[in-house]
């Protein structure tokens, strides 16, 4: 369909910094029948008024990409004539992908989802994907079991994360990290080092970045298996040869109703519904049901994600705790609280401090915005000022102790006035030994040779 003045269709892609500039680099980049206008941001703060550079978008556009925020979305389309707006992030309900649509459409484009077969990147190499119908439904942990397992059948591994780049993309093209001197001289925000992090401390190694072709050549170079490690409930960018997807048993429901998360659910080879421990009665139940109507051929398997604090509760009994939680997970996750709070609400004597009265800045605008989100701090940081306003608004809560439910060592990042206790998730033994036989299934594709 061509644009009706002639010329190449004018294309705004709609974003947080990761899908989008994917979108761009696999379907976008180096044609001459379509041309992006401008990326839009949300989800993340601060990621707007930066521009995608010359040296990753190609020619023609030698003066780079800009990228607006997207309240400006209808001004955009309606100043450059735009064609076609695409929807290029996650973790959305439908019924909010559709108000998106509907603002595009009223302001003349056309609103346009891209699909894997355009956008998903073939390996010479196996891949296990790792996706979920939303974010914070266990994906981590699984893909920490995976890389083990694959380790100790005596495979070279390589785990490519989703991507966070909210600093400069040029820099940011191909990353590879696997010390943690590494994450600090390339100055990780806090959600980057949520995910690599836990990688590293396992003796794995893991990319990231912007130009993820460029990304899979290099990390093929060193890997018997390429493991993708999603983000949010995003689809994966490679094609997998196994595509593992986590359902949530604190969500039923969620599965159906949250974009792409169902597409993933559909397209599942394995469907991990998690946390039945603590899902309600039926919870299970009801995604067993959505997952049969939805994907009759996807394998299900039930587990659970206990958490464990590190040295034992008795530290913490008639103790005042506050806790630090995965930042995602307790903000457009949904979740009020996350791992930190379930392994600590019922120590004997504890008394969980509300940390909003004590919030500055970002923080609590973060409250404001995410009403869910009351007896945990999300662990918020994405540039060094809200990094201090973290910082500040736990030393201000009168905390005996900080509870940290996030995967990384915050120690490394903030200066806090009280001792830091971590809480620790993994995969049940049980989980681990199904997916084990799941990966000797992958080895006999025949690209391990």
């Amino acid at each position: 369909m061509d644009p009706p003045g002639g010329g190449p269709r004018k294309v705004i892609i709609m974003g947080a910094a990761g899908r989008d500039f994917h979108n761009f680099n696999t379907v976008y980049r180096g044609r001459r029948d379509a041309r992006v206008v401008a990326f839009t941001a949300t989800q993340i703060p601060n990621i707007e008024g930066r521009r995608y550079p010359a040296s990753l978008a190609g020619a023609p556009y030698t003066g780079g990409i800009p990228i607006h925020h997207e309240d400006e979305l209808e001004e955009l389309v309606k100043r450059h004539g735009v064609d076609d707006v695409v929807f290029a992030y996650s973790d959305v309900s439908h019924e909010d992908v559709m108000h998106r649509a509907s603002r595009a459409l009223a302001a003349g484009a056309n609103f346009v989802l891209l699909g894997p077969r355009g956008t998903e990147i073939r390996s010479s190499r196996p891949v296990v994907a790792v996706c979920a119908v939303r974010t914070g439904c266990g994906k981590s942990q699984t893909t920490r079991a995976i890389v083990r397992v694959l380790r100790e059948a005596g495979r070279r591994v390589v785990a490519i994360r989703h991507p966070m780049p909210y600093g400069d993309l040029e820099a940011q093209a191909v990353q590879r990290f696997a010390t943690m001197e590494e994450l600090d001289a390339a100055d990780c925000t806090i959600e980057e080092r949520e995910e690599y992090e836990p990688h590293i401390d396992s003796g794995a190694v893991v990319y990231a970045g912007v130009d993820y072709g460029a990304i899979l050549r290099r990390a093929e170079k060193e890997a018997d298996v390429i493991v993708w490690d999603g983000g949010n409930n995003d689809l994966p960018f490679f094609t997998p040869d196994l595509h593992i997807v986590i359902a949530d048993a604190l969500r039923p429901g969620h599965e159906l109703t949250y974009h792409p998360g169902e597409a993933n659910l559909r397209r599942a080879d394995v469907v991990i519904i998690n946390k039945v421990a603590q899902g309600a009665p039926g919870s299970v139940e009801q995604i067993r049901r959505n997952v049969a109507a939805a994907n009759p051929r996807g394998l299900v398997i039930t587990s659970t994600s206990p958490a464990r604090v590190v040295g034992g509760t008795r530290q913490l009994e008639g103790k005042r705790l506050i806790v630090v939680e995965d930042g995602p997970t307790t903000t457009h996750g949904g979740m009020g609280y996350g791992a930190g709070y379930v392994a600590v609400e019922n120590v004997h004597g504890v008394t969980i401090v509300d940390p909003r009265p004590h919030a500055v800045g970002s923080i609590r605008a973060t409250y404001e915005k995410y009403r869910q989100t009351q007896n945990v701090v999300p662990a918020m940081g994405y540039s060094d000022e809200q990094v201090r306003e973290l910082e500040e608004t736990i030393n201000r809560s009168g905390a005996d102790v900080v509870v940290a439910g996030t995967p990384i060592d915050l120690k490394r990042l903030l200066k806090v006035r009280m001792p830091v206790v971590r809480v620790r998730y993994d995969c049940p033994p049980d989980l681990v030994e199904r997916l084990r036989g799941l990966l000797e299934g992958v080895e006999r594709i025949g690209k391990l040779g």
